[in-house]
């Protein structure tokens, strides 16, 4: 059994605003989320090791997390100026990634074949091997939650985690499959 408070105090540790319980049973993995993949409005698909296909098909991610009964739901909201706050944007997108893989050292020591869920494609290497070679970094390599096919703020409301946090704020959210 996990030990949510002190999971939660691990996530505020690392520099998450928020988290909360996530109960596995209420994970949907979507084919409408891929199609949002596949429009290819970031260029990351079919491009690199932590984006669809590559990130795995609906039915193998399904598999994935039915092995899990609970885990942690993490969030960085980030106060922006206004809507067209690129700076802000950036800047919570870099602390919610370095809280993110603060945590995943951290929980893998205990949960070593944890499922760890981020926000985002990876960005580690300038240039992405795939398809042509291996991924340089697989042991730190992380798919999205949306490039495994879950709709964040259904993942959230199914779990009781507020998604929108108010006018002028953006919420990276992640999260965490354990055992």
């Amino acid at each position: 059994m996990l030990d949510f408070e002190k999971l939660s105090q691990l996530a505020l540790d690392c520099g998450f605003t928020h988290s909360g319980e996530l109960d596995c049973a209420t994970l949907e993995f979507l084919p409408e989320v891929r199609a949002m993949c596949a429009a290819d409005k970031c260029a990351k698909y079919d491009r690199s090791w932590s984006c669809p296909p590559a990130s795995g098909t609906l039915e193998e991610n399904t598999e994935k997390a039915a092995r899990y009964s609970c885990g942690i739901i993490v969030q960085t909201v980030t106060q922006l100026e206004d809507s067209f706050d690129f700076e802000g944007m950036a800047e919570g997108a870099q602390r919610h990634g370095a809280a993110f893989e603060k945590m995943r050292l951290l929980l893998k020591q205990d949960y070593p074949n944890m499922f760890p869920m981020g926000a985002g494609g990876c960005s580690k290497c300038a240039q992405c091997t795939y398809p042509d070679a291996p991924c340089r970094f697989p042991e730190e390599l992380t798919h999205s939650m949306e490039a495994c096919g879950l709709l964040v703020s259904k993942v959230c409301t199914d779990n009781g985690m507020k998604y929108n946090h108010g006018k002028d704020t953006l919420c990276y959210t992640a999260c965490f499959l354990m055992e």
